[in-house]
């Protein structure tokens, strides 16, 4: 890559307030790296623990997302396993909000099938709508019942973002092609 889209990509990464960017595949151990160096940002932010607690619970439920169910994906079997490696772009970033208060966020994005997508936006737009006790509710009630069909986990990832973004979260889907859509999430802390 040419200094001039370098330095271009790092001035749009300012201009937005992100504090950290990674975009590339994604595993645990990536997920353990960089939850250490986020935190450790924060911590020389000055932000409040709880605050500190809040994002990494977000950029953990985020990042697992990508990890798990991520379109843009290599993968290749041997005789005794099956690596895969799944893309996505995560960052945390400092907000000014409308009211003169600063948040902190946490956007991550992938790509989906148009079908996911669909399946995304109902299960976003039903968990935006629930306040704080309907959202406690609702995760004990999934963590009791079946997996959802086609989780990888136990289907409380968007509840948990829900439920650890104190100022809300925000979605968006981009068509790339028939076959492909580009997923984002924002939550702020």
């Amino acid at each position: 890559m040419r200094t001039d889209k370098i330095y271009s990509l790092s001035k749009v990464l300012q201009e937005e307030g992100i504090l950290f960017c990674y975009s590339g595949y994604m595993t645990e151990d990536v997920l353990l790296s960089i939850g250490k160096a986020i935190k450790e940002k924060l911590m020389l932010e000055n932000a409040d623990k709880s605050v500190i607690r809040g994002i990494f619970s977000i950029f953990v439920e985020e990042m697992q997302n990508v990890i798990r169910y991520s379109g843009q994906m290599e993968s290749k079997v041997s005789a005794n396993s099956m690596l895969e490696l799944r893309f996505g772009i995560l960052s945390v970033g400092r907000k000014q909000l409308a009211n003169d208060q600063e948040s902190f966020f946490v956007a991550c994005g992938n790509m989906v099938s148009p079908t996911d997508a669909q399946r995304l936006k109902t299960n976003l737009d039903h968990i935006q709508a629930l306040d704080a006790q309907e959202l406690k509710t609702l995760y004990k009630q999934t963590l009791k019942g079946k997996s959802p069909e086609g989780s990888k986990g136990a289907g409380v990832g968007f509840i948990d973002i829900a439920r650890k973004s104190k100022r809300g979260f925000e979605y968006d889907f981009i068509d790339i092609s028939t076959d492909r859509t580009f997923f984002s999430i924002t939550a702020y802390a």
